[in-house]
């Protein structure tokens, strides 16, 4: 059986996050949304959470339309976030 490996993401241009720190996230996984690509772990806070030492995952797509879902898992080699729309997109998103 074939093991998966998390997809990471590879920046974050949303600064305000709690998760950002240096452009990089620090949570350990997000959640891709189903309605448009957006990062709904995304959370403004008035002191920055995560670990130091993790560089954060994907841990779900729920974009069904996007080419790199396979059964709601990412497939990209890393993805990219930035803002869209006032809140955090996920930048690697592709239409199948």
């Amino acid at each position: 059986m074939k093991t998966m490996e998390m997809v990471k993401i590879v920046d974050c241009s949303v600064t305000e996050c709690a998760y950002n720190s240096n452009k990089e996230c620090h949570t350990l996984a997000i959640t891709v949304g189903s309605n448009c690509p957006m990062c709904e772990t995304y959370t403004s806070a008035k002191s920055k959470g995560g670990m130091d030492d993790v560089t954060g995952g994907v841990g779900a797509c729920r974009m069904s339309d996007c080419r790199y879902n396979n059964m709601l898992e990412c497939n990209a080699s890393g993805i990219h976030v930035s803002k869209h729309s006032g809140h955090a997109d996920c930048d690697t998103f592709e239409v199948k």
